[in-house]
């Protein structure tokens, strides 16, 4: 790996994608191009093309390094219903972290690919263990998805718990459990 003879170290991957993302809630992804993340890491902005194929290559890391980045439950000894109040909970610090980032995804869906990893390897043992059908679980997944998002982008503009943080808080609880309640039990 070759050191930048301005920073006298080598840059590494994740040092990229963290400055990145951290540009990124800073100003907003527009606000992003690769020379500003070439000055917020003192290398030439040609040194970042040995890393990364474009913006929007970066774009795509710094979304899996953010979803890297989500506090998944681990224990699958609970109960699906607390696993599946601590993986809400989880999405909604995440979405409140990154912000930016997260409108993002929601505008460009194809920059994050499919239904692998992370949240979904973790969302879809919760469905089983709800009795969701195999055949009807990736759209509940989406349901869900839908569902917490909307309320997640409500809460991000404003419309639950402007003048009260704590009825944020509160809606969230009533929509987990409104969907603890919905789920099949086996």
């Amino acid at each position: 790996m070759a050191v930048s003879a301005r920073r006298g170290a080598p840059l590494t991957p994740e040092e990229i994608y963290s400055t990145a993302l951290r540009l990124v809630e800073e100003g907003g992804v527009e606000a992003l191009s690769m020379r500003k993340l070439a000055a917020a890491l003192d290398v030439n902005p040609m040194s970042l093309y040995h890393h990364v194929e474009n913006k929007t290559a970066l774009l795509s890391q710094i979304c899996r390094t953010m979803a890297g980045r989500l506090a998944l439950p681990t224990d699958e000894s609970l109960p699906w219903q607390e696993r599946l109040r601590l993986l809400a909970h989880a999405y909604r610090r995440l979405v409140k972290t990154y912000p930016s980032l997260w409108v993002y995804i929601h505008t460009h869906p194809e920059i994050v690919g499919g239904y692998r990893g992370g949240l979904w390897d973790v969302l879809f043992p919760i469905l089983a263990d709800a009795g969701v059908p195999e055949a009807e679980r990736r759209r509940t997944a989406d349901v869900l998805n839908g569902f917490v998002s909307g309320l997640m982008m409500t809460e991000r503009r404003g419309h639950v718990g402007r003048d009260d943080p704590e009825e944020a808080d509160r809606a969230f609880e009533t929509a987990i459990d409104m969907i603890i309640r919905g789920l099949p039990r086996p």
